[in-house]
């Protein structure tokens, strides 16, 4: 499943937070530390106690050092537990205020790049692309190595993250149009007031924005359920008001207008949704990044894919006309063009990378970084010449696993 659906799933904030934080706990943790959490933890007040900080201290206790044998598994957490409740119980003259800062919910910055596989990350162990920011999110929290999409094509993808459900489920079959019924397009046919957005604006009281790209090319009741919308698709350079924009700096301005306008009185969610690193399809260029990052990867060797000469024990029916093949002539077929286009593609995320850190330095000045949920992630993986192929759409590991930071 995409990796933002629990979102859209719950109709309660808090079921949000138990659903992500259970799943980390599950998924990231050994045995051993599953076993000295859910030891300490009273499933029977989860939901008070998610809330409860002294418990999110000790969890965090708990996970710091993953690579640490303790000589008891459980009584170790359960020390750390006690110590927070002691803590607590010390400070009992403060308890008023401290209860109405812990009850309040998280923020939420939902940070979804486009086209973007699992190891374009230096934390993923990528050898060439420079990604700091999101490699120290991936330290400070939980860098998800196994997740996957369940269909890699950018608009399944996002209307997944935007309704919870699956392909078999939303429907949205085709962009723009959804599924053909008896030669009708049934277009958008989940409830609009179920999506993501809804939800979070509607049940859970967040002061809800998208900067950047939505990706279904039609209204879910846009403006209804979204208290900031602006959609930015399909483009690398625009002149807007007489002012020449690359996609990524015009992103990063939207969502910089988002976060400063907010009402400081409501929780927020916020999804910023990065065009890059996805080619201008119709452009010969494919990939075109800010000027002044042209100089990175310049001297670099950007290593060639072993199966690049594969596509000839592909399967009978991937034949020449192939849309994935198509993009490797646009893109690959070429060890010169191999260079020069994966070096605009890093480009281009470590554009990304920079803007995430620009965005987190503003909730940091705001002082609500340490209050916010940071989630980046993508809608798919991308090919980059691995069986002779480019782009997406196939299940191999280089198309379905994207990254996931929480």
């Amino acid at each position: 499943a995409t990796t933002a659906a629990p979102l859209a799933m719950t109709k309660h904030k808090k079921s949000v937070f138990v659903m992500i934080f259970i799943a980390i706990i599950l998924i990231s943790a050994t045995w051993k530390q599953q076993a000295a959490f859910f030891e300490t933890l009273d499933t029977n007040q989860l939901l008070d106690q998610l809330y409860n900080v002294p418990l999110l201290d000790a969890v965090n206790d708990i996970m710091r050092d993953t690579s640490s044998s303790w000589n008891n598994p459980i009584e170790q957490p359960r020390n750390a537990l006690q110590k927070r409740k002691m803590t607590k119980a010390t400070s009992d003259v403060n308890t008023q205020a401290s209860s109405s800062s812990s009850s309040k919910p998280l923020n939420i910055v939902l940070f979804y790049a486009d086209d973007w596989r699992f190891d374009t990350l230096g934390a993923a162990g990528n050898p060439v692309v420079k990604t700091p920011v999101l490699d120290q999110l991936a330290k400070d929290g939980m860098l998800f190595r196994e997740n996957c999409v369940t269909t890699s094509v950018c608009w399944i993808s996002r209307a997944t993250l935007h309704t919870g459900m699956y392909l078999a489920r939303h429907k949205f079959e085709t962009l723009g149009k959804g599924r053909k019924v008896n030669g009708t397009n049934r277009r958008w046919e989940t409830p609009t007031n179920e999506t993501i957005y809804a939800l979070l604006k509607h049940h859970a009281g967040y002061h809800v924005g998208h900067a950047g790209k939505l990706g279904l090319w039609l209204d879910i009741d846009n403006h209804k359920n979204m208290d900031f919308f602006v959609n930015e698709d399909g483009w690398h350079y625009s002149e807007r008001k007489g002012k020449l924009w690359h996609i990524t700096e015009k992103n990063t301005h939207d969502a910089m207008i988002f976060l400063k306008a907010r009402p400081r009185t409501k929780p927020f969610f916020l999804n910023v949704g990065y065009f890059a690193t996805h080619a201008v399809d119709k452009n010969p260029l494919q990939y075109l990044p800010q000027n002044q990052s042209m100089s990175l990867y310049a001297n670099d060797t950007i290593p060639i894919p072993l199966t690049v000469d594969a596509y000839g024990k592909m399967p009978y029916f991937f034949g020449q006309n192939n849309e994935g093949r198509t993009r490797w002539r646009w893109r690959f077929d070429e060890p010169t063009k191999h260079q020069s286009m994966m070096k605009n593609y890093y480009r281009m995320a470590t554009e990304v990378d920079t803007s995430v850190g620009t965005l987190l330095k503003e909730l940091e000045k705001q002082g609500v970084l340490n209050h916010t949920l940071i989630i980046f992630t993508t809608d798919n993986g991308n090919f980059h010449a691995e069986h002779g192929l480019a782009d997406k759409w196939y299940p191999h590991q280089k198309s379905i696993k994207v990254p996931l930071i929480i």
